[in-house]
């Protein structure tokens, strides 16, 4: 069609569909890093590896897989991650000694924090950091961020600039290793909460992301 009111109309429908595409994907991946939180957390909290063993993820998996057959990311080494992704944000020595100044102000200075309080600080770190950026990034990045980052600051830092560069897991790797925590790193409080741009290299790998289509039970066809 040569309609000039046409062909601005559908670069503009082009744009929005690309919008909603991106918003779903975010959308799933949000969800689905809420519950690998979720699952590290009741695994640190109730100490189930520690409870049942050895094999308590080649069981997880094998139990998780048979109800939910179609489903990715209940292999054992994903479950680990699981528990490492709530472990590693929730054990911060800065944020925890905060939130412990916090109950004994509340309760007394004469407080003997017990394994059970302990398990409250924790919960608040998580109920924290729902709220937090995290859950913008795919789980690749995650896992590769915990692996390679030796303490939360530096964590996020690399979650903040994936979020505002719209870093592909390559990019991330790249930046990681050539170190620019050290050279550009700083205390980070608060987080840009802007969607990536929709022809960033995060956007396009987000939508393709296949722990997302895991998560949705989506085949290949």
């Amino acid at each position: 069609m040569k309609n000039l009111d046409f062909k601005q109309w559908f670069v503009d429908l082009k744009s929005r569909i690309r919008q909603s595409q991106l918003k779903a994907a975010i959308k799933v991946n949000d969800e689905m890093l809420r519950l690998y939180w979720d699952l590290g957390h009741d695994i640190v909290v109730r100490q189930m590896d520690a409870m049942w063993g050895s094999g308590f993820f080649a069981q997880l998996s094998k139990d998780l897989k048979a109800e939910f057959p179609d489903m990715q990311g209940f292999s054992a080494t994903n479950l680990k991650y699981c528990k490492y992704f709530y472990q590693f944000y929730s054990q911060d020595k800065q944020i925890r000694q905060q939130l412990v100044d916090v109950i004994r102000h509340q309760v007394g200075d004469e407080l003997q924090l017990t394994e059970n309080k302990g398990n409250i600080i924790r919960q608040q770190v998580a109920d924290e950091f729902k709220n937090s950026p995290l859950f913008l990034i795919p789980w690749g990045h995650h896992m590769y961020i915990i692996d390679k980052c030796k303490s939360v600051q530096e964590a996020l830092f690399y979650v903040q600039k994936t979020i505002k560069n719209g870093w592909s897991r390559a990019m991330l790797m790249n930046f990681i290793e050539a170190d620019l925590y050290q050279s550009q790193g700083k205390s980070i409080n608060n987080f840009d909460r802007l969607l990536p741009d929709v022809q960033s290299d995060l956007a396009k790998e987000m939508l393709k992301d296949p722990y997302n289509f895991g998560f949705l039970t989506m085949t290949e066809d």
